[in-house]
């Protein structure tokens, strides 16, 4: 494999000593015993955060990938870490199992979904980790461990949100749902009416999100229930093409917003509506061809209202050159230790800006609102944070590190940036 990384977004890169793609577990322990470390895990590279980066070992899984196993009454699935969720979605459908709920991506791994708290949005619905029921990864030393939610619940919820640190996760076993349709809906709403009434309409639906459209004064709403009616047909997606649109706005009349505002609140407001019956794995994804980077803060569910306020007011009088949609979820509470939604249900709110263009300024300004109302950062997102602000927003933290000290003793899986994310001294 040629050495260079890079990331999907193009900020993140490296140039490693190696990079390898192992058969199988045999060939992946002797990676982790001989390659030049620090060895980090690859998956499709949507991650923002260099959690990747190294001078030594990328691995890429995607030799362990496929649906292994699959229990129908019990609606368990053990599959490949590095099998990518869009075709692990349709694995599962397969064989009438399904994924409780999904991010509008679906081009990741599955293991790196679950390392970084991957997640859709629904009040009740939690991110993919808290599928699991068993792991099965290689460690430090280039063991192969085994671990099951029944006997080793801590381990389980130590790594359960790993960012590749914990060792190489190979395959898990997963809890799913069975399989069903959904009934999709998307309409506008003036956005000053949605915040009024945050909590009622984030938990209408078995799934509600919104995005914001920067000077419209609109929220783009879609909420998702679940349907015995007969699939429909999916209305065609045209994200790419509104987002360029609204760069061309930006570009053409940026030194009027009254009339960007003007111009884009008027088109909102006559998108059609729309409404169908889908298989889920058809619902949820969108296929996002343009290249943006990003920032998401999890934040205390009550709080996200009042961020959110904050933070188009900071767009809109400091970033005008800033087109890209806010993007609003909500994710169910858990209890995986380094999960952002740890014991608390969440709103999540997430920042893009154009891949071509300088995105720190803004996201810098961003983070400031978010960490006032208490915000965890996505892990696989852009942020500032480091060990010693970590630590005091995750209660479980120094469990969580003694777990991964066991599982990897030489530190073999820990870059710079690991080292510095996680508080880890001494590291080679």
């Amino acid at each position: 494999m040629k050495p260079k990384w890079q990331n999907w977004s193009g900020f993140v890169t490296a140039n490693p000593q190696m990079r390898v793609a192992p058969d199988d577990l045999d060939a992946l322990a002797m990676v982790v015993k001989n390659a030049p470390g620090p060895i980090r895990i690859a998956g499709a590279g949507h991650s923002f955060t260099p959690l990747v980066k190294s001078e030594g070992t990328i691995v890429s899984l995607e030799k362990f990938s496929g649906l292994k196993s699959h229990q129908t009454e019990e609606l368990l699935a053990r599959v490949g870490a590095g099998t990518q969720i869009g075709t692990l979605a349709k694995l599962l459908h397969g064989v009438g199992q399904a994924l409780p709920n999904m991010g509008d991506i679906d081009r990741q791994a599955f293991g790196g979904g679950l390392g970084t708290a991957t997640h859709g949005s629904g009040i009740k619905l939690g991110a993919y980790h808290t599928q699991l029921e068993a792991i099965q990864l290689v460690d430090g030393l280039g063991a192969v461990r085994e671990y099951d939610k029944k006997t080793d619940g801590d381990v389980i919820n130590a790594m359960g949100v790993s960012l590749g640190a914990f060792g190489a996760i190979t395959e898990v076993t997963i809890r799913n749902v069975a399989d069903y349709k959904l009934h999709r809906r998307r309409w506008t709403a003036p956005v000053a009416e949605v915040l009024d009434q945050f909590e009622q309409v984030m938990s209408a639906h078995r799934s509600a999100e919104f995005f914001y459209i920067p000077f419209s004064g609109r929220a783009l709403m879609l909420a998702s229930d679940i349907s015995e009616g007969e699939p429909g047909v999916r209305p065609h997606d045209s994200d790419d093409d509104a987002v360029a649109t609204l760069k061309t706005l930006r570009n053409y009349i940026g030194w009027f917003p009254w009339l960007r505002r003007r111009l884009i609140g008027t088109a909102i407001a006559k998108l059609p509506d729309e409404d169908y019956v889908e298989h889920w794995l058809n619902v949820y994804p969108s296929d996002r061809k343009t290249k943006f980077n990003e920032m998401e803060y999890h934040l205390p569910f009550e709080e996200g209202a009042k961020a959110l306020r904050d933070i188009i007011t900071l767009l809109e009088t400091r970033f005008p050159e800033v087109y890209f949609p806010i993007e609003v979820r909500v994710v169910a509470a858990d209890d995986v230790w380094l999960s952002p939604f740890y014991k608390r249900r969440t709103c999540s709110i997430a920042v893009h800006h154009d891949a071509a263009e300088d995105p720190l300024p803004f996201f810098a300004a961003a983070e400031s609102i978010f960490r006032i109302y208490g915000g965890r950062p996505h892990w696989g997102k852009m942020h500032n944070l480091a060990a010693k602000d970590l630590k005091g927003i995750y209660p479980r933290w120094d469990d969580a590190m003694e777990v991964r000290r066991d599982i990897d003793p030489q530190n073999r899986f820990v870059s710079p940036y690991i080292a510095r994310l996680l508080g880890i001294e001494n590291a080679r």
